[in-house]
C-alpha cells in the first residue's frame, strides 16, 4: 500500500517558508520560470510528443494534451502576467473596533497546501503552480497518465528554477500516475488543506465521494444557450457557433441549444454555420423535423434520452425545443451542471427572469459561454471554474484560492 505522508509533510514544511519570503521573491522566480520555459522548449515539446504518440489524434483530449511553441509562448506570458498581479495576501477584508476597544481585522492568508487532480492538460501544471505560489501556497499535483512525460518535464523545470532562486523544491510535488497516489492525496487530511479536481464529471464525482480533505468542485460544464422568441438571429448564429466550436474540449463549450418553439423556422439558419465545423446535432422531434433536409443528414440524429445533461467535449450538440421561457429554465435546471448558461434575447424582462432563476456560476445575456475564463474576467488567470456555492463560485483566480483569519488587538482588556 503506497504511503505518501512523508512527501506531503515535506510539502507542508516548504509551504511555511513562503510566509517568510518577500513578495518580490516569488514574482522574480515566476519571471525566471517564464524565461526558462522558452529556453527549454525543445525538451518540453519532446516529452509532450511521447505523450501524444500514445493518444489517438481523433480523441477530443488530444488538443488539450498537445503543446506547441506558440502555446509555450502563451504559457510564458501567462507566468509573467501572474507575477505582475497584485498579491492577494495581507488584504484587510473587514475592520471594526468593538465597544470594549478591541480592534479586529479579517485578513486574507494562504491555504497552505493545495492538491490538484487533473487530466490530460499539461499546461495546468504551469498554471496551478504559478497561482498557488503567488497566493502563498505550495501545491501537490496529480496529473493523468496521458500527460505523464509532459508533467515530469514541466515539474522538473519548475524545481530547477526554485533551487536557482534559493527556494524549497518541495513547493511543488508531482505524484506518481495511478489510483494509489490519488487515493493517498484524497486522504491526506492534516497535511493537505484543499483539493481541487479539474476534469470531467467522472473525475469530479470520484474526488467528491472519496476525499476526506475539503474539496472545491471545478471543471464539469454542461452548458446551454436558450434562443428566445425575442432573439436576434444574427447574434444567435455568432453566439452558438463560438460557444460550440471555439474549443470543443473545454468546460465552457456549448452542449445544448434550446430553441423557443415560436422560432423553429429560424433553426436551420441558426445551425447553418455549424456545418462547416462538422458538428453532429442530436435533436428532439420538433427540431429534428425543422432541420431534416436542410442540415446534412450525416450530421443529424434524433436525440436519445442520454443526449441531454451530457458534456460532449467534442463536435457534438443537443437541441431541445421548448414552448416557453419557463420550460427553458426548467430544462436548464434539470440538466445543467451549475457552470455557465446563456439566453439570447432582445427582451430585457425575459433576460432578467432568466438571470434570476438560473442557478449557475455564470449566466450570460447575448454572449457565449466561451467567456467563462479567469483571464477573460480580468482575474489574470484561474485555477478552475468552481460549480459549487461554498467559498468560491465561477472562475477561481488569486483571491479565490486564499482564505482568511481574524487578527485582534487589545490593550489588556479581559472578558467579564
Amino acid at each position: 500500500m503506497m504511503n505518501l505522508d512523508t512527501t506531503f509533510a515535506e510539502v507542508r514544511k516548504a509551504s511555511r517558508t513562503l510566509l517568510r519570503l518577500p513578495r518580490k521573491a516569488t514574482d522574480n522566480m515566476l519571471r525566471m520560470l517564464a524565461d526558462a520555459t522558452l529556453r527549454q522548449a525543445d525538451s518540453i515539446l519532446e516529452a509532450n510528443r511521447k505523450d501524444l504518440a500514445r493518444m489517438n489524434p481523433e480523441d477530443p483530449k488530444y488538443d488539450r494534451l498537445k503543446l506547441t511553441e506558440a502555446r509555450l509562448q502563451d504559457i510564458a506570458e501567462g507566468l509573467r502576467q501572474v507575477a505582475g498581479l497584485p498579491s492577494p495576501l495581507g488584504r484587510t477584508l473587514k475592520r471594526r473596533t468593538l465597544p470594549n476597544g478591541l480592534r479586529i481585522r479579517r485578513v486574507s492568508v494562504p491555504f497552505g497546501v493545495i492538491g490538484i487532480i487533473y487530466e490530460a492538460r499539461p499546461n495546468v501544471s504551469f498554471d496551478v503552480f504559478a497561482l498557488c505560489i503567488k497566493a502563498g501556497s505550495a501545491c501537490v499535483l496529480k496529473g493523468g497518465s496521458d500527460a505523464e512525460y509532459s508533467n515530469l518535464a514541466i515539474v522538473g523545470l519548475i524545481r530547477q528554477v526554485l533551487e536557482q532562486c534559493g527556494m524549497d523544491r518541495h513547493l511543488v510535488e508531482l505524484l506518481p500516475v495511478g489510483h494509489e497516489a490519488a487515493d493517498c492525496l484524497l486522504h491526506a487530511r492534516g497535511l493537505v488543506d484543499l483539493i481541487i479536481p479539474r476534469g470531467g464529471r467522472g473525475l469530479i464525482d470520484f474526488v467528491r465521494q472519496n476525499a476526506t480533505v475539503p474539496v472545491i468542485e471545478t471543471g464539469a460544464g454542461v452548458c446551454h444557450a436558450y434562443f428566445d422568441c425575442y432573439a436576434d438571429l444574427e447574434k444567435g448564429k455568432a453566439i452558438v457557433l463560438n460557444a460550440k466550436t471555439r474549443r470543443v474540449s473545454v468546460c465552457n463549450a456549448l452542449d445544448c441549444l434550446i430553441v423557443d418553439a415560436a422560432r423553429l423556422a429560424d433553426l436551420p439558419a441558426l445551425c447553418a454555420p455549424l456545418q462547416d465545423k462538422h458538428v453532429m446535432i442530436y435533436a428532439d422531434a420538433a427540431s429534428y423535423n425543422a432541420l431534416k433536409g436542410v442540415y446534412p443528414d450525416a450530421l443529424l440524429q434524433e436525440a436519445g434520452a442520454d443526449a441531454y445533461g451530457k458534456e460532449f467535449l467534442d463536435y457534438k450538440m443537443a437541441v431541445k425545443t421548448t414552448g416557453s421561457l419557463a420550460d427553458a429554465i426548467d430544462h436548464v435546471s434539470r440538466y445543467g451542471s451549475g457552470h455557465s448558461e446563456c439566453i439570447i434575447t432582445e427582451n430585457k424582462q425575459r433576460a432578467g427572469r432568466f438571470c434570476r432563476e438560473i442557478d449557475a456560476a455564470c449566466v450570460y445575456v447575448n454572449a457565449p459561454t466561451s467567456f467563462t475564463d479567469g483571464a477573460q474576467f480580468g482575474l489574470g488567470a484561474e485555477i478552475g471554474i468552481s460549480t459549487q456555492k461554498l467559498h468560491a463560485r465561477g472562475p477561481m483566480g488569486l483571491e479565490e484560492i486564499t482564505t482568511y483569519k481574524w487578527l485582534i488587538e487589545g490593550e489588556g482588556q479581559v472578558r467579564e
